[in-house]
């Protein structure tokens, strides 16, 4: 009991600091790092030095965890937009939300099995999915 009253809890996050997580955690190089690890720390620890550089002080785990209910508010009003005839909603940072997570099928990170290589790499089962998807150019194809 004498823990839970010494513990204090994390200030709550301003609109202005979520904004800046957004913008750190949107950067091209994190996002992969997210979509193709499942052990994220690393990349967690590098959101929070991002934020740290613009001045705030949130460590890994608090920006873990503020970006997992950003990306479930995300994905809970697409999903509900995506139903006929529902009425259209939206969440707060939904534009800058979309941005980063639109164009993904979902908003979990693709992981597949390669049985011929036996490996779950993402980057790499994808490729060799590709290569079997598309077809291979011969001869035959540019014959009028």
């Amino acid at each position: 009991m004498m823990e839970s009253q010494n513990r204090r809890r994390a200030p709550a996050w301003t609109e202005r600091e979520v904004r800046n997580l957004i913008t750190v955690w949107g950067d091209e190089t994190v996002l992969a790092e997210l979509r193709s690890k499942r052990r994220n720390a690393n990349t967690y620890a590098k959101v929070s030095k991002g934020m740290q550089d613009r001045g705030y002080n949130r460590d890994a785990q608090q920006c873990r965890v503020k970006i997992k209910e950003l990306r479930q508010a995300y994905q809970k009003t697409r999903d509900a937009n995506s139903r006929s005839g529902s009425e259209s909603q939206t969440c707060r940072f939904y534009d800058e939300l979309h941005a980063i997570l639109g164009g993904a099928a979902s908003t979990d990170p693709p992981m597949w099995y390669d049985s011929v290589c036996g490996s779950s790499e993402p980057q790499r089962s994808m490729m060799i999915m590709m290569l079997k998807i598309v077809p291979r150019h011969s001869k035959e194809a540019e014959k009028p």
